[in-house]
């Protein structure tokens, strides 16, 4: 019987871990994955930490995403909240919930994809540990840890009126990407139907790179380390749409987050509430020269926590789960 037939239902939790384990690099914690618990040497003798999940149906769909796109989008999302804290990853640890019908290959390519992320986005950075388990539902959940190397962390509290506002990545791209799953592979009700090669053989440059970069996200987690390097006053990862997490730094630093509109971009609407690029919003004071594009300035707190153009903005602000998830699983 092939890895593609067999699933993790016909092997025990020790031969699914291997298949995992064997497929990530060689640990460099002091004590790695094997043990009860890693053992990590942390330098600045502070540790950044955070947590996403992944779950099947609000945040991935089966029929669009391969496992080492699952395995790649599950590092990256948490990869670049421990950067946006001015942090440099060094470990991720991943607990997989998972149906026992699950093929042993989908496990492998998930590790594949894990690995990938690490070595493109964060080198140095790998998977020390987590935990297996049985669900009727595909869940990955990461804990991401990372090391200030002598940084003060860079919070959202942080922004100050006369600051500058940059943005570290891409605007409305992975946006774009979900625009596309939900035009080109869905039927008439709505579900998902699967991303095959024909299909995206199909799709002009554009919408192939915005697949892209919705299905694998590459946050620029070096620039957003040079970001605290040089200054940032106030710094969060981009993950739910730009109005919305600017307001969220807004309020969390008591001022109004004024956009050029015409640094945004010409679709206004899919910059501001895209989502999922994963690049970062920062802010530094007047005269600083950051990474990234100047999209604007940190005002006053006014009535309103984010303008755009020097008016409130009142389209759609971002990804909220509770409110958009259509439940179609998929």
């Amino acid at each position: 019987m092939t890895d593609a037939e067999t699933t993790v239902g016909e092997l025990s939790e020790g031969q699914v871990l291997r298949g995992i384990l064997d497929r990530l690099p060689a640990s460099t914690a002091t004590v790695g994955p094997g043990d009860d618990a890693a053992v990590l040497a942390v330098p600045d003798g502070r540790v950044v930490a955070t947590t996403d999940t992944l779950v099947h149906g609000p945040d991935f769909r089966l029929a669009w995403s391969s496992s080492v796109d699952l395995g790649y989008k599950s590092a990256a999302v948490n990869l670049a909240d421990v950067a946006a804290m001015g942090a440099r990853p060094i470990a991720l640890l991943v607990a997989l919930a998972m149906p026992d019908e699950t093929p042993v290959s989908f496990v492998r390519g998930l590790a594949d994809g894990l690995a990938q992320a690490c070595a493109e986005l964060a080198p140095g950075c790998a998977v020390e540990g987590g935990d297996l388990t049985v669900s009727d539902t595909l869940t990955i959940a990461v804990t991401a840890l990372g090391t200030l190397d002598g940084r003060d962390p860079v919070r959202r509290s942080g922004a100050r009126a006369g600051d500058a506002v940059h943005v570290i990545g891409e605007l409305g791209v992975a946006g774009r990407g979900l625009n596309v799953l939900f035009t080109r592979f869905v039927d008439a009700s709505g579900a998902p139907l699967p991303v095959t090669e024909d299909g995206r053989a199909a799709l002009g440059p554009e919408d192939s790179q915005a697949l892209d970069r919705q299905l694998r996200p590459r946050p620029p987690i070096i620039e957003a380390l040079r970001a605290a390097d040089v200054g940032a006053t106030a710094m969060m990862d981009i993950s739910d749409g730009l109005a919305l997490d600017a307001e969220r730094l807004a309020d969390a630093s008591g001022v109004t987050i004024a956009f050029d509109a015409a640094a945004l971009g010409d679709d206004l609407a899919l910059a501001l509430s895209g989502g999922e690029d994963h690049g970062f919003l920062v802010t530094f004071p007047a005269g600083t020269v950051g990474p990234g594009q100047r999209v604007g300035t940190v005002q006053p707190r006014g009535e309103v926590a984010v303008t755009v153009g020097g008016r409130p903005w009142t389209g759609r602000t971002g990804w909220d789960p509770y409110r958009d998830w259509d439940a179609h699983r998929g």
